[in-house]
Protein backbone atom coordinates (compact mmCIF):
# COMPACT_ATOMS: atom_id res chain seq x y z
CA UNK A 1 0.00 0.00 0.00
CA UNK A 2 1.35 3.26 -1.36
CA UNK A 3 1.59 6.15 1.53
CA UNK A 4 -0.69 9.39 1.05
CA UNK A 5 1.04 12.41 -0.31
CA UNK A 6 0.01 13.75 3.51
CA UNK A 7 2.16 11.19 5.66
CA UNK A 8 5.21 11.59 3.02
CA UNK A 9 5.22 14.87 3.69
CA UNK A 10 4.66 14.75 7.61
CA UNK A 11 7.72 11.90 6.56
CA UNK A 12 9.81 14.72 4.73
CA UNK A 13 9.48 17.13 7.75
CA UNK A 14 9.75 14.97 10.43
CA UNK A 15 13.30 13.61 8.93
CA UNK A 16 13.92 17.69 8.40
CA UNK A 17 13.40 18.32 11.70
CA UNK A 18 15.98 15.45 12.73
CA UNK A 19 18.47 16.03 10.36
CA UNK A 20 18.45 20.37 11.88
CA UNK A 21 19.35 19.21 15.34
CA UNK A 22 20.61 15.99 16.12
CA UNK A 23 20.88 15.04 19.43
CA UNK A 24 24.15 14.41 21.09
CA UNK A 25 24.56 12.89 24.56
CA UNK A 26 21.37 11.34 27.04
CA UNK A 27 18.65 13.23 27.94
CA UNK A 28 19.27 14.62 31.29
CA UNK A 29 16.90 17.88 31.32
CA UNK A 30 14.04 19.14 29.17
CA UNK A 31 16.62 21.72 28.06
CA UNK A 32 17.86 18.88 25.86
CA UNK A 33 14.66 17.62 24.16
CA UNK A 34 14.61 19.10 20.65
CA UNK A 35 11.06 19.53 21.11
CA UNK A 36 11.23 21.56 24.24
CA UNK A 37 13.80 23.88 22.34
CA UNK A 38 11.75 23.95 19.20
CA UNK A 39 8.98 25.47 21.36
CA UNK A 40 10.92 27.89 23.22
CA UNK A 41 12.53 28.73 20.25
CA UNK A 42 9.17 29.75 18.45
CA UNK A 43 7.69 31.11 21.62
CA UNK A 44 10.10 33.61 21.28
CA UNK A 45 9.65 34.29 17.83
CA UNK A 46 5.80 34.80 18.55
CA UNK A 47 7.08 37.57 20.83
CA UNK A 48 8.36 39.51 17.74
CA UNK A 49 5.44 38.53 15.61
CA UNK A 50 3.06 40.66 18.15
CA UNK A 51 5.64 43.61 18.42
CA UNK A 52 4.68 44.05 14.87
CA UNK A 53 0.81 44.34 16.11
CA UNK A 54 -1.00 47.52 16.20
CA UNK A 55 -0.67 49.13 19.42
CA UNK A 56 -4.20 48.55 20.62
CA UNK A 57 -3.96 45.04 19.15
CA UNK A 58 -0.86 44.08 21.26
CA UNK A 59 -2.92 44.09 24.22
CA UNK A 60 -5.87 42.05 23.26
CA UNK A 61 -4.64 39.60 20.27
CA UNK A 62 -0.68 39.71 21.19
CA UNK A 63 -1.25 39.07 24.63
CA UNK A 64 -3.52 35.84 23.85
CA UNK A 65 -0.89 34.75 21.09
CA UNK A 66 1.80 35.30 23.39
CA UNK A 67 -0.19 33.49 25.93
CA UNK A 68 -0.67 30.38 24.15
CA UNK A 69 2.59 30.20 22.39
CA UNK A 70 4.50 30.57 25.66
CA UNK A 71 1.81 27.57 27.66
CA UNK A 72 3.74 25.10 24.51
CA UNK A 73 6.72 24.80 25.83
CA UNK A 74 5.74 25.48 29.51
CA UNK A 75 3.72 22.46 29.24
CA UNK A 76 6.42 20.37 28.20
CA UNK A 77 8.63 21.20 31.12
CA UNK A 78 5.73 20.58 33.58
CA UNK A 79 5.26 16.86 31.76
CA UNK A 80 8.83 16.36 32.05
CA UNK A 81 9.09 17.02 35.92
CA UNK A 82 6.13 14.55 36.05
CA UNK A 83 7.71 12.06 33.52
CA UNK A 84 7.79 9.12 36.31
CA UNK A 85 3.89 9.00 35.44
CA UNK A 86 3.49 8.29 31.78
CA UNK A 87 0.35 9.08 31.89
CA UNK A 88 0.76 12.54 33.38
CA UNK A 89 4.23 13.45 31.00
CA UNK A 90 1.28 12.40 27.45
CA UNK A 91 -1.46 14.19 29.53
CA UNK A 92 0.97 17.50 29.01
CA UNK A 93 2.10 16.73 25.67
CA UNK A 94 -1.74 16.57 24.61
CA UNK A 95 -2.47 20.20 26.79
CA UNK A 96 0.63 21.47 24.67
CA UNK A 97 -0.51 20.33 21.26
CA UNK A 98 -4.08 22.57 21.92
CA UNK A 99 -1.93 25.54 23.13
CA UNK A 100 0.21 24.69 19.54
CA UNK A 101 -3.56 24.44 17.62
CA UNK A 102 -4.59 28.22 19.56
CA UNK A 103 -1.79 30.04 18.75
CA UNK A 104 -2.12 28.67 14.88
CA UNK A 105 -5.50 30.07 15.44
CA UNK A 106 -4.22 33.27 16.76
CA UNK A 107 -1.70 34.00 14.10
CA UNK A 108 -4.39 33.33 11.14
CA UNK A 109 -6.65 35.72 12.75
CA UNK A 110 -3.61 38.57 12.56
CA UNK A 111 -3.73 37.75 9.12
CA UNK A 112 -7.69 37.74 8.65
CA UNK A 113 -8.11 41.01 10.73
CA UNK A 114 -5.29 42.78 8.28
CA UNK A 115 -2.88 42.96 11.32
CA UNK A 116 0.03 40.32 9.80
CA UNK A 117 1.16 39.24 6.34
CA UNK A 118 0.42 36.38 5.15
CA UNK A 119 3.89 35.25 4.34
CA UNK A 120 4.69 36.05 7.75
CA UNK A 121 2.08 33.72 8.84
CA UNK A 122 2.32 31.01 7.35
CA UNK A 123 6.37 30.97 7.88
CA UNK A 124 5.15 30.59 11.58
CA UNK A 125 2.80 28.37 11.07
CA UNK A 126 4.73 26.25 9.01
CA UNK A 127 7.16 26.17 11.95
CA UNK A 128 4.10 25.27 14.72
CA UNK A 129 3.23 22.67 12.50
CA UNK A 130 6.46 20.67 12.10
CA UNK A 131 6.53 21.12 16.11
CA UNK A 132 3.04 19.80 16.23
CA UNK A 133 4.25 16.90 14.07
CA UNK A 134 7.48 16.43 17.05
CA UNK A 135 4.86 17.28 19.68
CA UNK A 136 2.66 13.83 18.64
CA UNK A 137 5.93 11.56 18.04
CA UNK A 138 7.03 12.17 21.34
CA UNK A 139 3.87 11.24 22.70
CA UNK A 140 3.37 8.26 20.49
CA UNK A 141 7.05 7.00 21.23
CA UNK A 142 6.70 7.45 25.42
CA UNK A 143 4.96 4.68 25.98
CA UNK A 144 7.56 2.45 24.11
CA UNK A 145 10.42 3.86 26.25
Amino acid sequence: MMPSVNEVKEIKEGNEVKEKSARVGPVRSYKDLLVYRQAYRLALTVSSFTKALPRAEQFELGRQLRRCSRSVPANIVEGWAKRNSPAEFKRHLLIASGELAETKFWIDLAVDEGFATRKAADELSNEYSKLGFMIHNLWKEWRKL
